[in-house]
């Protein structure tokens, strides 16, 4: 279902920019002859078909998984540096604070992607195309953090926070930050 989806967006994609960026000059250029070519017309037929593949693909998913059970999207930031959304390491004291660590990046999903999400927008659910797009922002910014806390030579990572920014469109930033400390034993 996911592939047949993603022919649908491909083909509205490409239905979209050759009926805006050839077929609209073309009309200009050749106003006086009303034959419309064969180009055109394919585009305009992927246009509107790829609209209605994505329709499609989606209201049917939406009945097959009313209720989805949470999936992991990739494994979390697999490292020996302990990270912690409080001040304290449970047992633990601080021997040294390193500074501050921040992991950033900016994340955006692909008009296809975009399509079927403001399609589910009509037909209500999820949204998973920005749920993974979040997803796997997250574990970039927090993997970017943890490699700068562990250049510092950091045990753990105290007071960590996510910070999420909208920049243009489906474009998100995500930043992650916390402090780098030395833990003593």
């Amino acid at each position: 279902m996911k592939t047949l989806r993603y022919i649908g967006s491909l083909g509205f994609v490409l239905g979209l920019f050759t009926a805006v960026f050839a077929g609209i000059p073309w009309y200009v250029v050749a106003v006086d002859d009303p034959v419309t070519p064969w180009w055109l017309r394919l585009a305009v037929f992927c246009l509107i078909g790829g609209i209605l593949i994505v329709l499609v693909t989606v209201a049917i998913e939406q009945r097959k998984f009313k209720v989805s059970a949470e999936v992991p999207l990739e494994t979390e930031p697999d490292s020996s540096i302990l990270l912690s959304n409080s001040t304290e390491v449970g047992g633990r004291k601080k021997q040294e604070v390193l500074g501050l660590v921040q992991g950033h990046t900016v994340f955006a999903i692909w008009l296809g992607k975009d399509l079927s999400a403001l399609i589910r927008l009509i037909l209500g659910g999820e949204l998973t195309e920005y749920t993974e797009m979040m997803g796997k922002a997250r574990i970039t910014a927090t993997n970017r953090m943890i490699s700068q806390a562990a250049e510092k030579g950091a045990d753990a990572i105290i007071n960590v926070r996510y910070m999420t920014t909208s920049v243009v469109g489906s474009a998100a930033e995500l930043l992650a930050y916390g402090t780098a400390v030395k833990l003593s034993e």
